[in-house]
């Protein structure tokens, strides 16, 4: 079996003293809740453009259904919110960005509501639910089950409406450009375009998640991890790359596409049941279907196994069905789709990846350890969530660090000069001798790899057996050069899958979502720390 190649510095050969060229004050790279919040904040100082690699709306932010977590309910208070924090961090929280995420919440959400996002209410006030891990109800939420839509929706809207913001869509970020350990832009690919260079003084990363590297994932297409293999070729620190979230509740139906059942059903009362139609839950956990979600999800993974099933299933039938109906009409035609009748018929679910608590390294202001880079959201880890992530704390999280990164790169750019020296970078790739690939078949493979041996349950010889897989296909994946994007995405999804099997077998203990067969108990003596992860090669 060849020997793993560490990824190239660039993925594909260019010469800046050639390459078209776009000037602008702070790049932002992405268009979800962190990328566009960080945009309308960086608005306020000077000039941003925001390359997005779809359409603008398009994110996982776009299919967030449950809410955002925010201390604005009667009763509710933030040390609540920060204790409940902790308690699902497992250890790993950063206690100061834990107090100052959720203090800076409610302000946020108000600030939101000014720009016309409508969140539900009942009887004139803001209506709040409870999610897994949550003490009290202090989710609000949007058109019932549609909140990452409803939030998108007046961010994009004030996006396009801000003159100072030029926004490029269907753009997809190749590589950052580095000189003297400070990010000077992106080179960027464009469909009928071709190359070009985007010039920034400060540059954001809000790529999101890598939910795509999974066979099973809630994330959609454009999810393969872009921005964190990007960051780590350019030399940027990574972190908590073994900590990937598992929903425990997406629909599974064969041949459909795995779509999330939000755990705001379970907060508002349905169980769950076995194939046999017992529930389940209390046996495991004393907050039954509220649990956290890795317990949740390993739950159903060992009743699957026990009764010999391929699912379990979701039971709103005791439930008030105008209350159901009001409450998630998303998913009431979602289901309807497949003649579920949510008020009336079991809903089959099943895990599936979710979100990445891991990511890109930053202080409090979303600064990255290479000087000009940012990152805020998923792609980023801020040390908020720690070893698992509380349902809607993502959005929270990804409200304040686009502000924050918008305001701290934003500032900094306002006092810069220049764009600084012209660049002279130049990426020259060998030809490589090897026949065309079949990427598909690679990523197929790659993905049903990562879903059985780095899924919700890890053990040394899945995780060892991965790594070797993974290896031997960097080995002719990594060097070769290729002229589209499916290309750079199998070599990023390989790039980010080789960094969380790795930190997956350092990791030898579980912890919030990495739980390893063989080291089943939690280890504070020697694991109550990050494992961090950097490219040796990258200058």
């Amino acid at each position: 079996m060849k020997k793993h190649l560490e990824p190239r510095r660039y993925l594909v050969s260019f010469d800046t003293h050639t390459l078209s060229h776009i000037f602008t004050d702070v790049l932002v790279i992405g268009s979800g809740v962190a990328g566009l919040r960080a945009a309308l904040e960086t608005a306020r100082h000077c000039s941003v453009l925001v390359a997005t690699k779809g359409h603008l709306s398009e994110s996982n932010t776009e299919r967030a259904q449950g809410g955002i977590a925010v201390v604005l309910a009667p009763g509710d208070r933030p040390e609540a919110h920060v204790k409940d924090t902790l308690d699902a961090g497992q250890g790993l929280c950063d206690p100061l960005v834990v107090k100052e995420v959720i203090a800076d919440g409610p302000k946020l959400i108000k600030e939101l509501i000014r720009w016309g996002a409508s969140f539900d209410h009942e009887g004139g006030k803001l209506a709040f639910t409870r999610e897994g891990g949550h003490s009290s109800a202090r989710i609000v939420h949007a058109l019932g089950d549609a909140t990452g839509r409803e939030v998108e929706r007046a961010l994009v809207t004030r996006t396009r409406s801000d003159a100072k913001i030029t926004v490029m869509e269907h753009t997809f970020a190749v590589d950052l450009l580095t000189v003297d350990g400070g990010c000077r832009g992106c080179v960027v690919w464009q469909d009928g375009k071709g190359f070009t260079l985007v010039r920034a003084k400060q540059t954001i990363l809000a790529t999101g998640g890598c939910g795509q590297v999974y066979r099973e994932t809630t994330n959609p297409e454009i999810a393969t991890g872009d921005g964190l293999a990007i960051a780590y070729r350019a030399g940027a620190e990574l972190q908590d790359m073994e900590f990937m979230q598992f929903h425990p509740t997406t629909l599974y139906i064969a041949g459909a596409t795995r779509a999330l059942i939000s755990e705001a059903v379970r907060g508002e009362g349905a169980y769950l049941l076995n194939k046999h139609g017992e529930r389940f839950m209390p046996r495991y956990h004393p907050q039954a279907e509220l649990a956290p979600r890795d317990v949740v999800s390993r739950s159903v993974l060992k009743e699957m196994r026990l009764s010999g099933g391929t699912c379990v299933y979701l039971d709103l039938r005791h439930l008030p069905k105008k209350r159901v109906i009001q409450r998630f009409p998303m998913i009431r035609d979602l289901c309807a789709s497949f003649d579920l009748d949510i008020t009336s018929d079991l809903i089959p679910v099943r895990p599936s990846a979710h979100y990445m608590i891991g990511g890109v390294k930053v202080d409090k202001h979303g600064l990255t350890s290479l000087g000009c880079l940012y990152a805020c959201g998923e792609a980023a880890n801020s040390e908020f969530h720690g070893a698992n992530r509380l349902g809607s704390n993502s959005l929270l999280e990804g409200l304040v660090f686009g502000q924050r990164a918008g305001q701290a790169a934003g500032r900094r750019a306002a006092h810069a000069k220049d764009n600084g020296p012209s660049l002279a970078i130049t990426s020259k790739i060998s030809p490589t001798k090897q026949g065309e690939l079949n990427l598909e078949d690679v990523e197929n493979s790659l993905r049903s790899l990562m879903w059985r041996a780095v899924g919700v349950e890890r053990s040394e010889s899945d995780l060892r057996e991965a790594e070797e897989m993974i290896d031997f296909w960097c080995s002719y994946v990594l060097d070769k050069e290729f002229s589209t994007s499916a290309g750079w995405e199998l070599q990023n999804m390989l790039t980010v899958c080789k960094l969380m099997v790795s930190a997956a077998r350092q990791r030898q203990e579980s912890r919030g979502v990495h739980y390893r067969s063989d080291f089943p108990d939690r280890d504070d003596v020697k694991w109550r720390h990050h494992i961090a992860l950097r490219n040796p090669s990258a200058k």
